[in-house]
């Protein structure tokens, strides 16, 4: 007898505890906002500031090292029209590869701030302003 309640006492005990772990998890989701669409991202203000503050991408993407050379002179000029893609904005190489969700680049990403700035920045017509 004591065998089975010991057995009967186990099976439900297991259960019972990871349903209380289970339910003592606490998931926490952060916010962030994304820049507005309706707002005008200039390239100069907004887009290069992520490619050179603190050496963000020109570490790296660098006049004679790795394509695209992102430096000040250099960037609008590396960046369009290769790496835009007008009809499908989500599938530019500016925005898809360093994008945070992306497993394509393994160094530094976007933020999802500057991913969402860049994406608007080529909805808008990826001008040079």
């Amino acid at each position: 007898m004591n065998k089975l309640l010991s057995r009967v006492f186990s099976n439900m005990l297991l259960p019972a505890i990871m349903l209380i772990s289970l339910n003592s998890c606490e998931y926490k989701f952060i916010e962030v906002d994304l820049p507005d669409p309706n707002i005008t991202v200039s390239f100069q203000n907004n887009i290069l500031p992520i490619f050179t503050a603190s050496n963000n991408c020109t570490a790296c993407h660098k006049s004679g090292s790795t394509a695209p050379d992102l430096t000040t002179d250099n960037a609008y000029s590396s960046i369009v029209p290769l790496l835009i893609n007008y009809e499908n904005p989500e599938l530019s190489k500016i925005y898809a590869v360093p994008n945070p969700s992306s497993a394509s680049h393994g160094f530094k990403k976007y933020t999802q701030v500057q991913a969402a700035q860049v994406l608007n920045w080529i909805v808008q017509g990826a001008e040079n302003n």
